[in-house]
């Protein structure tokens, strides 16, 4: 890189609120000596954090987790601020980090034992599951605790260490976890997070003493961590995002399938990679669910300034990703598609501005980019179908494969069904939901690997045979 260059690299950046256009924080980005810095630390403690006993490790991270939950209030508030999600709703972010940081403590002692084949004489064998050295983890702002934890804790459990790089937009998410694993006694290089510029992320993750990379974000993004680490053998954990369909049965509980659709399509102002941007409706129940879609959409939110206790829909992260939510659903009503919300009903939805209203569209199809690409917003595509074959080869149509639901009251044919149906986690009468006890992980386009659950520590540990033969 030449110095004229590196003079024109940005020296610090601002996370602007989505509440108020307001700079909430500001700071200077680490550069290069700081990355060199971070990976020396991190080398060195890994080599003892490694051989500090499983039995150590857990009560360090259960008085971290513990820690961080006595914040609660406070780091509901700085989510609200940093990425708009309303503080009615902010605290049950904390209580997902609890639900999976405690499961993954839990099964720990399981998920990491030696696995010993069945005794052969003269021989003592085992296989052993041995940590990788330094994790990096770079987080996304959409469930800024969420996303991370489902790596940090686990990684620090099978004996790595940890590199966090987070988004510039919930920075401060960084620091809570960067002062809770400090109070609660982690050695020195144990966990450190950095703020980067994405050509310095590519140097981070290049460098030959990083043993893994967990990232959550978008499918470029993906293929450059790929490129980034492709001089190295090691492994990448990729959580890229989603096109989630939802099938609507004839046989489903209608009422109950709107309200919890409703919800997974709108929660977040729809900013998550496996809520609902698409859901297919067979022919015979398609008019009555509409209705009450559409009606709970215009009944159950008030969107409106995410600091007020009433409201359950807030603004999304910026106003350049509300433009292209209001562009796409234009695009869609340009080539034919009808829009169920009036945007009047919504006060606060206002061009130039990150608030806008959900929005239900109808008369859609797999031509319009509204049902085939990423909207990461408050608007849903509903189309009827007329059969769970129809249903099926529409919800594969899509490069992404987080999640899937489907909504009906035969657990048999639901089952038959998602065999067939394309994506990591198959849903039945509910959705947008991730259960810790259970892989998370996408096929195509939304990733590869896994966190959680048992086999989310395989990612983060490498096996080693132990072959002894007794004299």
């Amino acid at each position: 890189m030449t110095q004229a260059l590196k003079n024109d690299m940005p020296k610090h950046f601002q996370t602007i609120s989505p509440v108020d256009n307001s700079v909430y924080c500001e700071r200077s980005y680490n550069d290069v000596s700081d990355i060199e810095a971070v990976l020396s630390s991190s080398a060195k403690a890994e080599r003892n954090w490694r051989k500090t006993p499983l039995s150590e490790r857990k009560p360090m991270l259960t008085k971290a987790l513990e820690i961080m939950l006595s914040w609660t209030d406070a780091m509901a508030e700085e989510l609200t601020w940093q990425m708009g999600r309303p503080i009615s709703q902010a605290a049950g972010e904390i209580r997902g980090l609890e639900e999976r940081a405690r499961y993954m403590l839990d099964i720990a002692d399981d998920a990491l034992a030696d696995i010993v084949p069945t005794e052969k004489d003269g021989f003592v064998r085992s296989i052993k599951r041995v940590p990788l050295g330094t994790v990096v983890i770079i987080a996304p702002w959409n469930y800024p605790y969420l996303t991370s934890v489902n790596g940090i804790f686990p990684a620090l459990l099978a004996g790595n260490t940890v590199i966090l790089k987070h988004s510039h937009q919930t920075p401060i998410c960084a620091d809570r976890y960067a002062e809770a694993f400090k109070e609660a006694g982690l050695p020195d290089g144990v966990f450190q997070n950095l703020d980067l510029t994405h050509s310095d992320t590519e140097i981070l993750i290049a460098d030959s003493r990083v043993d893994f990379v967990n990232f959550t974000g978008s499918v470029n993004g993906g293929h450059a961590v790929q490129k980034a680490v492709s001089d190295k053998f090691i492994a990448t954990g990729m959580e890229l995002g989603g096109k989630d369909a939802a099938y609507v049965r004839a046989d489903a509980d209608i009422d109950h399938a709107a309200e919890n659709l409703v919800d997974g399509a709108f929660f977040n102002s729809g900013q998550s990679c496996c809520g609902i941007e698409r859901i297919y409706v067979h022919a015979d129940v398609y008019d009555s669910f509409v209705e009450k879609f559409a009606q709970i959409t215009k009944t159950s939110y008030k969107l409106g300034v995410p600091t007020d206790a009433n409201t359950n829909i807030g603004p999304m992260v910026r106003t350049s990703a509300a433009d292209f939510v209001r562009a796409e659903i234009q695009k869609a009503v340009d080539a034919g598609a009808s829009m169920m919300i009036d945007e009047s009903l919504f006060p606060m939805s206002k061009q130039g501005t990150p608030y806008l209203a959900p929005q239900v569209l109808i008369n859609v199809n797999h031509d319009m980019s509204i049902m085939t690409e990423e909207n990461f917003g408050p608007v849903v595509g509903i189309m009827e179908v007329s059969s769970d074959a129809e249903a099926v080869n529409l919800m594969n149509d899509s490069d992404y494969g987080l999640t899937a639901s489907i909504w009906t009251k035969d657990i048999s044919t639901a089952e038959i069904l998602a065999d067939d149906i394309e994506a990591g986690t198959i849903f039945t009468n509910r959705c947008d939901y991730l259960d810790p006890a259970l892989a998370w992980t996408g096929v195509k386009d939304s990733g590869r690997g896994c966190t959680l659950s048992k086999l989310g520590f395989e990612t983060l540990t490498r096996p080693k045979s132990y072959h002894f033969r007794i004299l």
